[in-house]
């Protein structure tokens, strides 16, 4: 029989990550590398893992991530909203605390597009009155 494995999608911003879970102990992969070789900040580190911490499901599965797009924070918020997804799917008990941390809700604050006649967003170019 083929081992169970775990699969959820996780965004923020324009950076996609998906997330597969299996029993283990406790390996993190990102993009084929460790996540110490990865995320270089502790910070990241610690983002990433809340959701098992949250969970007490530190060191009980491994997980195995890839992701693309955006910038090193959209990634870290991507890795951590796929792997609270599927920790839903391994439990759904874990819902509650899970959804009551935030970490189920997508992120969905985005980069503003630029407009014409303007610099940037909502930037303008300087009034020149002569």
């Amino acid at each position: 029989m083929a081992e169970e494995r775990y699969y959820a999608t996780g965004k923020r911003k324009t950076a996609i990550a998906r997330v597969w879970m299996r029993l283990g102990d406790g390996n993190i992969i990102v993009n084929r590398r460790p996540i110490d070789e990865y995320l270089g900040t502790e910070i990241s580190k610690m983002i990433v893992t809340q959701p098992l911490e949250l969970t007490n499901t530190m060191g009980r599965y491994d997980i195995m991530v890839n992701v693309k797009g955006g910038g090193f924070s959209g990634q870290v918020g991507a890795i951590k909203h796929g792997i609270s997804r599927a920790l839903l799917k391994i439990n759904p008990e874990f819902r509650g605390p899970l959804k009551k941390a935030g970490f189920l809700t997508r992120d969905s604050r985005i980069k503003e597009r630029k407009k014409y006649g303007l610099r940037s967003a909502r930037a303008r170019f300087q009034y020149s009155k002569r």
